[in-house]
């Protein structure tokens, strides 16, 4: 896969902050697409990445999570599960557009748009290093990080 730099973006954060990818440089970067807080599936994926934290904080690497849902949704989310890192809310999809992520889904026999749940490693330059798309929520937080530890340490 080829390597590609993804242009800044910035988007309403939890923590009453507004987040800038080019405010990131200098560490490795997770971003992971999900569909909508509290909902089973989203929920084990961020206590998955949750407790999973400190091994990518060990590996200079951050985590944010985002959804269409709103910051104040985000942050009732965030601290019910007490998720260490932020939840990025994107109410207008530019920034799902921007990954292609929004995808016709079925649910419930009918045909819905939806964020398809998608995770990007991004290294300290903003330079795409790996993307899942479809993700399966099973196994996929080691795999995420697995793949970081393979990267170099001390580009920066």
């Amino acid at each position: 896969m080829l390597t590609q730099p993804i242009p800044d973006f910035e988007v309403p954060s939890t923590g009453n902050k507004l987040f800038r990818l080019s405010e990131t440089s200098g560490k490795y970067l997770v971003i992971y697409f999900y569909p909508k807080d509290d909902t089973p599936g989203c929920t084990t994926e961020g206590q998955q990445f949750r407790d999973a934290y400190s091994e990518f904080a060990k590996l200079d690497c951050d985590i944010v999570g985002i959804s269409r849902d709103s910051v104040k949704s985000h942050e009732s989310f965030k601290t019910k599960m007490g998720f260490p890192f932020e939840l990025l809310s994107d109410t207008d999809e530019t920034t799902c557009k921007l990954f292609n992520v929004i995808k016709m889904k079925d649910m419930y026999g009918k045909q819905v748009r939806g964020i398809e749940r998608s995770t990007f490693v991004l290294d300290p330059k903003g330079i795409l290093q790996r993307e899942w798309r479809g993700v399966k929520v099973p196994g996929h937080v080691q795999e995420v990080l697995e793949f970081v530890e393979t990267l170099p340490r001390g580009e920066s």
